[in-house]
């Protein structure tokens, strides 16, 4: 007679003993209590400050059990020597397409957010997707998109295309709007949130003449109607001049709109301090308003933006045609060249290089200060872009992390999953159980190294997946295994909070 007791505990041992990842043979995966389980991690939840070597259990997309007790499963990773992590959610990306999202994956996003362009329609957002995501997507409404189809009577859902970012010297982006338009602009913004948008996306800069007063109060006040956030890219002064930041802040304290402030670093510069300051005081006074940074030091826009057309760049970044790289080949520029390219390619992106490391430093000792990518489209290897899409988490854990000792892992962590998470809340239900390893959560998991964990890419040579993470799941289900994308499994979710009524208009 078979003694399958005696089996099952030589099969236990060997899945606890054995490779990283196991099957259970069919005749066993029916009495397996879990789909998935992970083992001998340490299990780190930033939100409860859990931090103890464990085994997890994950059923039906969910984290089921956490505990030190043994547990089998239909399929078990061995996570000995590495942290298991929540999934890593990106909340300021430009990059909803297949690369992106195969780059993003290995640098171990789960949840990938344009909450700065947004787009509208928002159902639109991410058509790349269609056929299936491996990561969670979603977008705000993007105050562009619904410019562009007032002023320009065309729908443009989304900032760019193959071809590059959309045509920024039209109307959209350089005439004023009457009241009439903008009232239809408000129309337009309620409908896309009534369909999902996860608040109001607004690229204040990029139309910085265009944009009146009254056109940005209606913004935010549509956006407190329904208590959605507004994410914005404040006007841009010379170097440290908070001026873009006081307006924001002044119309999220009149309007009581929940207000984050787009790449702070990259728009305060060397006065990130007094930036940070007002925003604490603002707060203080019961504004409700956060911020984020890359983890990156350079810019990356359009070559045809508006800073670069009708302002004096090299002043306000302090910088010149040498410190500017042309993304699709890397190369750095000169005049000639930066001007013939803007004229014959203004599709295109470049690389502007003027942070300093001190500036970013700083933005990190602001106990809230979430961290995100602000990637670039990508499309194809052959065309660059930066190396934010695929080393900006890995980049932050090991260089500002691990080598610099900026904060503890815990801490660390929850910069890039609980707080974004703590924050979308106010958009959608969903984001309650994101950003957590607790029974419950929704099983977005990162399995990394924490003393190997590095990022590869680099300016030039954006495409090098990082090193270090070892496995990825979204809603239970493996989409990197031994650092490797797993093809063929999309278990991403396109994240919209439709509101409860529908205000009929036609796009």
């Amino acid at each position: 007679m078979i003694n399958m007791q005696n089996i099952r505990r030589r099969l236990l041992a060997a899945l606890l003993t054995g490779s990283a990842l196991t099957w259970l043979p069919v005749s066993l995966a029916s009495e397996a209590l879990y789909d998935t389980v992970i083992l001998k991690g340490r299990v780190i939840d930033p939100e409860t400050e859990f931090d103890q070597i464990a085994n997890l259990g994950i059923k039906d997309g969910q984290i089921a059990v956490i505990t030190s007790e043994t547990i089998v499963g239909s399929q078990t990773i061995d996570a000995s020597g590495r942290v298991v992590s929540p999934g890593f959610i990106d909340i300021h990306s430009h990059t909803p397409t297949r690369l992106g999202e195969h780059l993003n994956i290995l640098d171990g996003i789960t949840t990938q957010l344009d909450l700065e362009a947004g787009a509208w329609p928002p159902t639109e957002y991410g058509d790349h997707y269609i056929g299936g995501a491996q990561l969670n997507y979603g977008s705000s409404v993007g105050h562009f998109a619904v410019r562009h189809a007032v002023m320009e009577g065309r729908v443009h859902s989304y900032f760019f295309t193959e071809d590059g970012f959309i045509n920024t010297t039209g109307p959209t982006w350089t005439e004023g709007a009457s009241a009439e338009q903008i009232e239809q602009m408000r129309i337009r913004l309620i409908q896309g949130l009534e369909e999902g948008g996860l608040g109001i996306g607004v690229l204040l800069d990029y139309m910085t003449d265009a944009v009146s007063e009254s056109e940005l109060q209606m913004i935010f006040e549509t956006a407190a109607s329904v208590a959605k956030p507004v994410y914005i890219h404040v006007r841009r002064g010379m170097p440290g001049d908070p001026n873009g930041l006081d307006e924001a802040i002044a119309l999220a304290e009149a309007t009581g709109a929940p207000t984050m402030i787009c790449h702070i670093t990259h728009s305060a510069m060397g006065g990130i301090n007094e930036w940070l300051a007002k925003i604490d005081e603002a707060n203080a006074r019961g504004a409700h308003i956060t911020t984020e940074t890359l983890s990156w030091l350079a810019g990356g826009t359009a070559i045809s933006a508006d800073v670069f057309r009708n302002r004096d760049w090299r002043a306000i970044f302090n910088i010149d045609y040498e410190d500017v790289q042309w993304v699709p080949t890397g190369e750095w520029l000169d005049e000639e060249r930066f001007l013939r390219y803007q004229r014959d390619y203004p599709g295109s992106s470049v690389n502007h290089h003027y942070v300093k490391e001190a500036w970013l430093l700083d933005a990190l000792k602001w106990p809230d200060m979430m961290v995100s990518t602000d990637a670039l489209p990508a499309f194809d290897l052959d065309v660059k872009t930066n190396p934010n899409i695929a080393g900006t988490f890995s980049h932050f854990l090991g260089r500002y992390v691990r080598d610099l000792g900026v904060m503890p892992l815990m801490e660390g962590l929850r910069r890039i999953t609980l707080l974004p998470a703590q924050w979308l809340e106010l958009s959608s239900d969903a984001f309650a159980k994101k950003g957590r390893l607790q029974v419950g959560a929704d099983a977005d998991i990162v399995v990394f190294d924490p003393d190997t964990i590095a990022a590869e890419a680099a300016y030039g040579d954006p495409y090098q997946p990082s090193v270090g993470i070892s496995t990825v799941l979204v809603g239970g289900r493996l989409v990197a295994s031994e650092g490797r994308r797993i093809e063929g499994r999309y278990p991403g979710k396109h994240i919209l909070a439709p509101l409860a009524t529908t205000t009929k208009f036609p796009y």
